[in-house]
């Protein structure tokens, strides 16, 4: 019964790619920033191998003398650095062109769209930071009832609302309506649910979130494996990445320490297939918000766990654990993700310890899972096991 765990530490990026510059990420270097931390301790993750990765340079690296996994440095083939496109390539699919963004607002058209189907104004429609765009139109939006819409640097049409003034219910049938709404020319990557509570000057955002995703242009892995009648089951926002296409099972979780939890009781589970984990901490909490000291601690709780998760693997189990896209906290230039490698662990009783040096497109991460998995298929990329 094999099983492969494939988790994404998102953003833990590994230092800039060659074209940064042309996304305005020139000097981005996650881990580089990360390990300047007093509180980043992650002697599990280099005893796998991270530090032996090629071109990571962090403080005080240490490469293990004899790692426990085959590593390697991922490049990004797809033209973005987003959420979306970077785990559709993770499964498999290189992205040609960036999915739209907006950083002066979505047109006069859009919005007027979104009023006659919501039946309320606008406000906003900036690139904003989403605690920031609370503090600042909370007040009007409970006075009115008028809708927060927000964007970022990413591919996202976010619509922020008061519980207490928009029903969790209507939010979510409003980001449904967004969404049918956003194809084509519009196609953002996702629609995001974003409620808050609270009282003037003291709201706060809840984790009742949810994601609207762009359907994947073509198959990916997931759909493969499915049809291939093995398990995929998705842990954390995957579900939504991929609008839950190729999803069989799917578990969301309140953040990185549940995450793991839910990581765990899967391997005590049978099935047969994948489980795709997505930890969203590390960039939600403390990438964009510029928490050095609080990703790092967040590694290391991650790297305090590991052990863990290493010893209820079966014989035939595989766990690769990699990153979507940077999210340098320390880059001062942005605060949103940061075009960057990402680090490839894989580890197994199977598998041998070897360095693949770096990789030209993510798509090999899905090619090897469908290689170890036994279920044939076409993706973008190669399978490092044919190395």
């Amino acid at each position: 019964m094999k099983r492969v765990f494939l988790i994404v530490l998102d953003s833990f990026g590994i230092g800039e790619m060659a074209d940064a510059d042309a996304y305005g990420d020139k000097g981005a270097n996650t881990i580089g920033s990360v390990s300047t931390s007093a509180f980043f301790h992650v002697p599990n993750l280099k005893r796998l191998g991270l530090f032996n990765i090629e071109g990571v340079e962090c403080e005080n690296r240490e490469m293990a003398e004899a790692p426990l996994a085959a590593v390697a440095r991922m490049r990004e083939a797809s033209k973005g650095k987003d959420t979306t496109i970077g785990h559709w390539e993770i499964a498999g699919m290189i992205s040609d062109k960036p999915l739209p963004t907006y950083p002066n607002g979505f047109p006069k058209e859009v919005l007027d769209e979104f009023s006659r189907l919501t039946g309320r104004g606008v406000l906003c429609n900036r690139t904003y930071s989403g605690t920031e765009v609370i503090k600042d139109y909370g007040d009007e939006h409970v006075k009115t009832g008028d809708l927060i819409v927000y964007t970022s640097a990413d591919s996202v049409f976010q619509i922020a609302a008061h519980e207490e003034v928009v029903p969790l219910e209507t939010l979510y049938a409003y980001c449904k309506a967004a969404r049918e709404m956003l194809q084509g020319e519009h196609g953002v990557g996702r629609v995001i649910a974003r409620p808050f509570v609270g009282t003037s000057g003291n709201y706060t955002r809840t984790p009742h979130r949810h994601d609207y995703s762009l359907l994947p242009p073509k198959p990916t892995m997931l759909d493969m494996l499915k049809d291939a009648g093995r398990d995929v089951i998705a842990v954390g926002k995957i579900n939504d990445i991929f609008a839950g296409r190729g999803i069989t099972e799917f578990v969301y979780t309140s953040g990185n320490a549940e995450g793991i939890e839910r990581t765990l009781e899967y391997l005590d589970r049978d099935f047969e297939g994948l489980c795709f984990v997505n930890l969203v901490d590390y960039d939600m909490l403390y990438g964009h918000r510029r928490d050095v000291d609080g990703y790092a601690k967040a590694l290391t709780f991650f790297d305090e766990r590991l052990p863990q998760i290493m010893g209820k693997m079966r014989a035939d189990d595989v766990l690769m654990i990699t990153a979507d896209h940077g999210c340098d906290p320390a880059y001062t230039k942005t605060t949103d993700h940061t075009r960057e490698h990402t680090p490839f662990i894989m580890y197994g009783k199977g598998i041998k310890p070897e360095n693949y040096g770096t990789r030209d497109t993510f798509a090999d991460i899905a090619a090897t899972a469908l290689d170890l998995l036994g279920v044939p298929g076409s993706v973008d990329g190669e399978s490092i096991l044919l190395d």
